[in-house]
């Protein structure tokens, strides 16, 4: 699984744990192998703009997913019966300033909350959502068993 990281932000964050939560994430989902994602963490004004144009609302936000619009091989979990090829999921952009705050009022480490955001945008890229009260019990759920087990693997 190739993930692709470019930190345009001017902040230093951990890019490895960027990288390596989006790849458990994607592998405990059993997205192909042969899958690509694009992960770009940028600065507010970059935000506020994407923010602007893609989703209607004003000021930056923490995280942004565009995932990419063929369902393809990379989606969902692998089959031995699918070509085997590279495709492109989508790109999940993130905000470090805004996820400091963030992290700041959650009382936990802004790495905490780019981990946690790593994971939400890839859950969006591929398809979960959190609009209504059932699919957002779902996807949070996932998304905090996903954290879990990044987390535990981590300390041991």
């Amino acid at each position: 699984m190739s993930i692709e990281i470019s930190n345009e932000s001017g902040v230093t964050v951990d890019t490895d744990a960027i990288c390596g939560v989006a790849r458990h994430a994607l592998g405990r989902l059993g997205v192909h192998p042969m899958a690509d994602l694009s992960i770009l963490v940028v600065d507010e004004p970059y935000m506020t703009e994407l923010n602007r144009r893609w989703m209607g609302s004003d000021g930056p936000t923490d995280v942004l997913s565009f995932p990419m619009d063929e369902l393809s091989v990379g989606r969902g979990p692998s089959n031995d019966e699918e070509p085997v090829g590279e495709t492109m999921l989508g790109d999940v952009v993130l905000c470090p300033t805004v996820a400091a705050r963030q992290a700041e009022t959650a009382g936990h480490t802004t790495a905490d909350e780019l981990e946690m955001l790593t994971v939400h945008g890839v859950l969006h890229i591929l398809g979960y959502d959190h609009a209504e009260p059932d699919e957002a019990k779902q996807m949070f759920g996932l998304q905090k068993s996903l954290l879990d087990t990044w987390r535990g693997e981590r300390t041991t």
